[in-house]
């Protein structure tokens, strides 16, 4: 599928679903509004009811004008204009919200004239039948004989009305998650394709350049006027040693990489002297360093190298840190291996002279795969298996590496080595 037709399917499928949501915020925030407008109606009413029913208790009738007052959302006054009796507020209070089917917490209190104060409350509990102490009410000084209703669970019996609702919203937030899931796989199997591309691609240079160097010395050895020529003929044995261990090596990195996807990488773990261990292997590095009219020079300053670790896992460390090093260097190679003693640690230290590492970069170079966009700059073949390899290695001896780099000026990777 192509990159330009996921691109649109994600935007169109992402632009519908954000028009789903919104549509469907939209309906639950107009079905609220209209849930409270029909609970504010029967509240009205009821409270219109209860007024008629005391006023007639005490042989009154109920004035033209309507005696319910709203003053908050969940706050009504209800002017009685006589005497109210509390048992019988009580009474008539439950009646009517049990006839009304309105199974909602309310507490209320009577405005005394004589203590100018809101008493007789009571907070009636619908859920478990306690009453419970009723809070302070506000007074409204405009009445004499009046009494306050509150419904302090309001909004909580507004949304349960609304369970269609919070399912279907329910339904169509998980219907999202699934579309966002189905999304990131598309794009995830599409980059593991595109790897995967990169990698026998690469992997193919990689193979066909050393097979190549040792195809061509192999013939140049087989004539038979090498033989008089002993110089030239060393010449060539060496190239077909050295694109040997590059082509070892390169068979080895797919060969770690398979080892640490199938959770068979082990460590083998002996005693090295890890200055030594440098040693062997800039020496081994010298005629590609040289190759390239590059230097390596080592400041083995640490107080003590012995180090407990897997020497051959070590030393392709190091391997792949000097290969980047030259790999990734403009013009010649200037490579520094140094060593110092950190408390009760050594700090190992490879920086180069190469073009460097973007910021936005560095924390993704050891990812498996990963490789700098270089662009035409510095086009060069690998895998993007090297520095994830060197990162197991790493945190298999439970050691810690660290990068610095700076672009044009090259990169610092720093291992540090509990003693």
């Amino acid at each position: 599928m192509k990159n330009n037709h996921i691109r649109l399917a994600v935007i169109l499928g992402s632009i519908s679903i954000i028009g789903i949501i919104l549509f469907q915020l939209y309906w639950i925030n107009r079905t609220y509004s209209t849930t409270e407008q029909e609970f504010t109606q029967r509240v009205q009413i009821a409270l219109y009811n209860v007024a008629e029913k005391v006023l007639a208790f005490n042989g009154h009738e109920l004035p033209n004008e309507n005696p319910v007052r709203q003053i908050s959302s969940n706050y009504f006054i209800v002017d009685i204009n006589d005497i109210i009796d509390a048992s019988i507020l009580d009474h008539y209070l439950k009646t009517e919200f049990d006839f009304r089917n309105m199974d909602i917490d309310y507490e209320y209190a009577i405005y005394d004239c004589e203590t100018d104060a809101m008493v007789f409350g009571n907070y009636i509990s619908t859920s478990n039948g306690k009453e419970q102490e009723t809070k302070k009410f506000q007074k409204y000084d405009e009445f004499t004989y009046y009494f306050g209703i509150r419904f302090p669970s309001k909004t909580l019996f507004i949304l349960n009305t609304m369970n269609i609702w919070f399912v279907s919203s329910l339904v169509l937030f998980t219907a999202v998650i699934f579309f966002g899931y189905a999304i990131y796989v598309i794009l995830k199997q599409k980059r593991l394709s595109e790897i995967q591309k990169n990698f026998i691609n690469n992997m193919t240079h990689e193979f066909k350049t050393p097979i190549s160097t040792i195809g061509i010395s192999a013939r140049v050895l087989s004539e038979e006027e090498i033989s008089k020529d002993p110089e030239r003929f060393i010449n060539y044995a060496n190239i077909i040693s050295d694109q040997n261990k590059r082509l070892e090596h390169q068979i080895d990195k797919v060969l770690q990489l398979a080892r640490i996807e199938t959770n068979k990488f082990k460590l083998k773990k002996e005693e090295i002297d890890l200055h030594e261990l440098i040693q062997e292997v800039t020496a081994g590095f010298k005629h590609s360093v040289e190759e390239n009219k590059g230097s390596v020079s080592l400041i083995l300053e640490a107080n003590h190298s012995l180090v407990v670790g897997d020497k051959h896992h070590i030393s392709n460390v190091l391997y792949n840190l000097l290969d980047n090093a030259i790999k990734y260097c403009n013009g010649k190679p200037e490579i520094e291996i140094s060593t110092i003693t950190d408390n009760h640690s050594i700090v190992l230290s490879v920086s180069d002279n190469a073009i460097g590492i973007e910021k936005q970069y560095l924390k993704k170079i050891f990812n498996k795969f990963f490789r700098v966009p270089t662009g035409d700059i510095h086009n060069v073949k690998g895998f993007g298996i090297g520095l994830n390899y060197v990162k197991n290695v790493i945190d298999s001896h439970k050691w810690q590496i660290t990068v610095s780099s700076e672009i044009g000026k090259g990169s610092t990777f720093s291992i540090k080595i509990p003693v």
